[in-house]
C-alpha cells in the first residue's frame, strides 16, 4: 500500500504592536503605533528569526505592515481582505458614546452603521485562505488584526463565531495554524 502523502501549508499569523489611541472604535482606520513599537517588534523579529516563509502576507493598514517591514520582510502581499472590521460611522468614535443597542443583539450579523458584521469579516478572511489552499507554499507568514485572529481561529475550527472573541491575541503575538 503507498504511503499518502499529506500536503499541508504551515500559516503563522502575527497580530501588530500597541497601537498609540485608547478608548476609541480604530477597526479599519490607520491609526498610530505606541512609542514602544520598536522593542515590541524586535521581540516578535527574534521569534520568527529561524523561520523561513514562502510568502509574506499583510494588511495594508500601517500597524500591520510596518510591523512585517520592520522583521526584514521583503515582497510583502498586501491584502484589503486581512484588515480590520470595518466599523463604518463608529470608526474613531469613543466606546462609551457609540449607542450599540441594536447591535449588542446579534454583533456577529449586524453590520455598525455603514460597516460590516463580523460574518462579513469572516468571509472575507474564509476567501483569502481558500484562496491560499490553490497555491505552492509550504510556509506563510500573515501580519494582521485580533479581529483577522479570531476569524482564523473560527475557520480552523478552534471555537465558533459566538466565542471568537472569548480569547484576544495578545499584540505581537505569533499564532500558528495548518491548511491542509
Amino acid at each position: 500500500m503507498a504511503d499518502l502523502l499529506i500536503d499541508f501549508m504551515k500559516i503563522y499569523i502575527i497580530r501588530h504592536t500597541a497601537v498609540g489611541v485608547n478608548g476609541v472604535c480604530y477597526g479599519q482606520t490607520d491609526v498610530p503605533l505606541k512609542e514602544t513599537f520598536e522593542s515590541e517588534a524586535e521581540i516578535v523579529k527574534q521569534n520568527l528569526k529561524d523561520i523561513a516563509f514562502d510568502a509574506v502576507f499583510s494588511s495594508p493598514l500601517s500597524r500591520a505592515k510596518k510591523l512585517a517591514e520592520y522583521c526584514g520582510y521583503e515582497n510583502i502581499r498586501l491584502k484589503d481582505r486581512l484588515k480590520e472590521l470595518n466599523f463604518g460611522e463608529w470608526e474613531m468614535q469613543e466606546w462609551d458614546k457609540i449607542d450599540m443597542t441594536e447591535w449588542e443583539k446579534d454583533w456577529i450579523n449586524t453590520p455598525a452603521p455603514n460597516g460590516e458584521s463580523f460574518a462579513q469579516m469572516y468571509k472575507r478572511i474564509a476567501s483569502f485562505l481558500d484562496e491560499l489552499k490553490g497555491q505552492d507554499h509550504s510556509t506563510v507568514a500573515v501580519f494582521a488584526h485580533g479581529g483577522v485572529i479570531n476569524c482564523f481561529k473560527v475557520y480552523f475550527g478552534k471555537t465558533d463565531l459566538a466565542g471568537a472573541f472569548d480569547d484576544l491575541s495578545e499584540y505581537g503575538q505569533i499564532s500558528e495554524f495548518e491548511l491542509i
